[in-house]
């Protein structure tokens, strides 16, 4: 299955820049009015994050090497 690169960008925007700010936001934000769940949903939200990365980064070695042997 492959992505078209309008959907592989935004996905890697979302990985990249999306998840992490708001992992960062959720753990920032619990911490300063002491919400207990913050710490396991701002830990979900960076897993999410990192998986998504991986399957991009999976996906992006598997097209360049459909490309290169045409």
């Amino acid at each position: 299955m492959k992505l078209k690169d309008s959907w592989y960008n935004v996905l890697k925007w979302v990985a990249i820049l999306l998840l992490p700010a708001l992992a960062t936001l959720v753990a920032v934000i619990g911490n300063i009015w002491n919400i207990p769940v913050c710490d396991p949903i701002s830990q979900t939200i960076t897993a999410l994050g990192v998986f998504l990365g991986a399957i991009l980064g999976i996906s992006s070695i598997q097209y360049k090497k459909d490309n290169e042997n045409g």
